[in-house]
C-alpha cells in the first residue's frame, strides 16, 4: 500500500522495494528508540526527585534530633495540644519558644508522612526564616507558627510540580505573595504537601510522590486536590496549611479528614505566584484559603492575611481587612438550607448532618428557610464541565502528553481522550438510559471541537465571553433566590464520607456540591459536626441516588466501610462576606460540639 502511494506521488522515480522496507524498519526502530529515550528520561527525573525529596527528609529528621538532644526537656504533647490561637498567644507573651514549636512540628509532620506520605519537600530555609522572626521588631498575629503549604504555592528555590514530571525543572524564582505575607506576620513555613497529578482530580496521588491516604483509614483517600495538605493537618503535622479551591479542593479534604477549611471569594486572598497546570480558565473561580483544625484559627489566620503587606504586594487584592465586629456578632441568623443540589444525591450521613445541624441551629435561635439551588444540571454541565473543559480537554491532555497518568486518574483521562464526535454519539446514545452521563459527556465537547480553540485567541474571547456571560446570569439569578428568601447564610452538604482511594477519578462529576459555588464565586467554608454510624451503613445499603444509574452506584461503593469517620457540612455567604461565613461556621461548630458532649 505504501509502496503503491510512493509510485503516485513518484511516478518519475523508480522504488525499490528492499530500500522501502529498510527505511521503515530504521524508521520503526527510531521511533521505539526514542520512545525508550523519553521513558527513560522521565524514571530518571522521577528517581531523581525522589532522592531530592529523601534527602530533604533526612535533613529536617537531622535538625530535629539535633534540637531535642540539646534541649531535652521540650513537651512536645503540650505543644501539639494546642489549639492555634492559644499556641499564638504563648509564642508571642514568651512562654513558648519559636524553636520548640517549629521542632516539635516538624518532629510530628515526619511521624505523619511515614504513616501517610503527605509531605512533597521539606522547606530547609525554614531555620533561616526562624532566625528572621527572632528579629523581628514587631511580632505578626503568627509569629512563630509554624505552617504547610500545598505544593503548588510558590517558594522561591523549590519547585512547583503539580504532580507533573514534566514541571520537575521548573524552580521558583521568588515567594508568592501569600507566602511573602505569612513570613512579615511571622509565620514559618517548613513543609510543602503532596497533590494528586494535574489538581484536577480529589484523589491524592502522582507518578512522582505516590499516593497520600487518609490518617484517620489507610483504606480512604484524604481527599484533593489539597489531600497533602488535608492528611498533615489531620494527623497532627500542621496546626495551619493552605490549599487552593477551583472545585472543591480545599473543602474536599477537610470534609474527608475533619478539618475546618474556607474557600473564600476569589481574589480575596492574592493569587500571584501560585502556579496551575492550565492557565486562561476564567468561567471558573479558583481560590486559596486556610485549612485548620478549627474555625477560630480559620479566622485568625483571615484576620492576619487581610493586612496592608496583602494589598501593597498585590494592589489587585481589594483593601478589605477582616471584619471584626461581623465576626464577633451574635446576631439571630437567617439561613437557607437544603440537603441535596438536585443533581448528585450525597450519601445518607451527608444529610443527615445537614438535618442534625438545621434542627441546633433552630434550637438557638436562628430561623431556617427552604433553599433550592436553581437549574442543577445547567450549573453542573454548561457552566462547571463546559467552562473548565472548553476547549475539549486539549490542552489538560497536552500535559499528559510527556507524563505517565498516574493509575487513580486513568479513567477520568480516558473519558477527557475520547474523540469529540464520539463523545457526542455516546451522549445520544446514552441520554434515554442516562440522562446525567449524557449532559456530562456532551459539556465535555466543550465550547468548540477544535482541538486549538486554546491557542486561537480571537475564538478564545468570544466563547470565554459567551460562557462568563452566561455565568453572570447565572449568578444573578441565584442572588435573586436568595434575595428573596432574605438569607444571610446557606447550610448545605458537601461531598463525604472519605472515598475508598481510586475512587475519585471515576465520580468527577460527584463534585456538584462543593463546585457550585466555585462557579458563583461565593465564599463557603467546611465544618465537620458528626461521624459516620453503623445505622449510616445500614442505611448506605438502600442507596439509590437521584438517577440510581452507574454514578450512583459507584458512589455507594466509594464511602462504604466508613463508620466512625468525620462527617462535614458546608456554610455558604456571599460574596466578600468571609467574616460572615467564619462567623456562621463558628456557630455551627459551637452547636455541634456542646450536641456532641450532651450525648455523652
Amino acid at each position: 500500500m505504501i509502496l503503491d502511494m510512493l509510485r503516485e506521488l513518484l511516478p518519475e522515480v523508480e522504488v525499490d522495494p528492499r530500500l522501502l522496507s529498510a527505511l521503515l524498519g530504521s524508521s520503526a526502530a527510531a521511533i521505539l528508540v526514542l520512545k525508550w529515550t523519553g521513558q527513560r528520561w522521565m524514571q530518571e527525573k522521577i528517581e531523581e526527585a525522589r532522592r531530592r525529596r529523601d534527602l530533604g527528609l533526612g535533613q529536617m529528621e537531622k535538625a530535629v534530633q539535633q534540637f531535642k538532644q540539646q534541649n531535652p526537656g521540650i513537651q512536645a504533647s503540650h505543644i501539639l495540644s494546642l489549639p492555634l490561637v492559644e499556641l499564638a498567644e504563648k509564642l508571642k507573651e514568651g512562654s513558648l519558644s519559636p524553636e520548640s514549636v517549629l521542632y516539635t512540628y516538624m518532629d510530628k509532620a515526619l511521624e505523619v508522612t511515614r504513616e501517610v506520605n503527605c509531605l512533597r519537600h521539606f522547606i530547609p530555609e525554614c531555620e533561616e526564616q526562624l532566625q528572621v522572626v527572632r528579629r523581628q521588631k514587631e511580632k505578626g498575629l503568627l509569629y512563630g507558627v509554624p505552617v504547610s503549604i500545598k505544593d503548588h504555592i510558590g517558594y522561591k528555590g523549590h519547585l512547583s510540580t503539580c504532580g507533573f514530571v514534566q514541571l520537575l525543572s521548573w524552580l521558583g524564582q521568588e515567594d508568592s505573595v501569600m507566602v511573602k505575607v505569612l513570613k512579615r506576620q511571622g509565620a514559618i513555613p517548613f513543609v510543602l504537601t503532596n497533590v494528586p497529578q494535574s489538581l484536577f482530580n480529589y484523589d491524592c496521588s502522582n507518578s512522582i510522590f505516590g499516593q497520600t491516604v487518609n490518617p484517620l483509614n489507610h483504606k480512604k483517600s484524604p481527599g484533593g486536590s489539597s489531600g497533602g495538605e488535608g492528611a498533615l493537618i489531620a494527623g497532627g503535622g500542621s496546626i495551619l496549611g493552605f490549599g487552593t479551591d477551583i472545585g472543591g479542593s480545599i473543602r474536599l479534604p477537610s470534609s474527608f479528614c475533619g478539618l475546618c477549611g474556607l474557600k473564600p471569594t476569589g481574589n480575596r486572598l492574592s493569587l500571584s505566584g501560585i502556579s496551575g497546570p492550565i492557565d486562561g480558565i476564567l468561567s471558573v473561580t479558583g481560590a486559596v484559603g486556610p485549612m485548620a483544625r478549627d474555625v477560630d484559627s480559620l479566622a485568625l489566620c483571615m484576620r492576619a492575611l487581610l493586612c496592608d503587606d496583602m494589598f501593597r504586594l498585590d494592589p489587585t487584592v481589594p483593601p478589605l481587612s477582616f471584619n471584626e465586629e461581623v465576626y464577633s456578632s451574635s446576631a439571630p441568623l437567617r439561613i437557607g438550607y437544603y440537603d441535596t443540589d438536585g443533581y448528585f444525591l450525597l450519601p445518607p450521613c451527608m444529610r443527615r448532618a445537614v438535618h442534625e445541624t438545621k434542627e441546633i441551629l433552630q434550637k438557638a435561635g436562628h430561623t431556617l428557610v427552604p433553599f433550592a439551588p436553581p437549574r442543577p444540571d445547567y450549573v453542573m454541565n454548561e457552566l462547571f464541565v463546559r467552562g473548565l473543559f472548553a476547549d475539549g480537554g486539549s490542552t489538560l491532555l497536552g500535559m499528559f502528553a510527556g507524563d505517565p497518568v498516574d493509575p487513580g486518574l486513568k479513567p477520568q483521562v480516558n473519558c477527557y481522550r475520547i474523540p469529540t464526535l464520539v463523545k457526542k454519539m455516546l451522549a445520544l446514545a446514552v441520554r434515554p438510559l442516562f440522562p446525567r452521563l449524557a449532559g456530562y459527556l456532551t459539556a465535555l465537547c466543550g465550547v468548540r471541537s477544535e482541538k486549538l480553540l486554546w491557542k486561537q485567541h480571537a475564538d478564545v474571547t468570544v466563547n470565554v465571553i459567551f460562557l462568563t456571560a452566561k455565568r453572570k446570569a447565572y449568578r444573578m439569578e441565584f442572588i435573586a433566590t436568595w434575595r428573596k428568601l432574605k438569607l444571610d447564610v446557606v447550610l448545605c452538604p458537601v461531598l463525604g464520607p472519605a472515598f475508598t482511594v481510586g475512587y475519585p477519578g471515576k465520580l468527577f462529576a460527584a463534585v456538584s456540591s462543593t463546585m457550585l459555588y466555585n462557579v458563583l464565586n461565593f465564599p463557603a467554608g467546611v465544618v465537620p459536626v458528626t461521624t459516620v454510624t453503623e445505622a449510616d451503613e445500614e442505611d448506605l445499603k438502600h442507596y439509590t441516588g437521584h438517577y440510581d444509574d452507574p454514578w450512583d452506584r459507584t458512589l455507594r461503593q466509594a464511602v462504604k466501610g466508613a463508620v466512625g469517620l468525620p462527617v462535614a457540612v458546608q456554610c455558604v455567604a456571599l460574596p466578600w462576606q468571609e467574616e460572615l461565613c467564619l462567623r456562621f461556621m463558628k456557630e455551627v461548630e459551637t452547636l455541634a460540639q456542646g450536641r456532641k458532649r450532651r450525648k455523652v
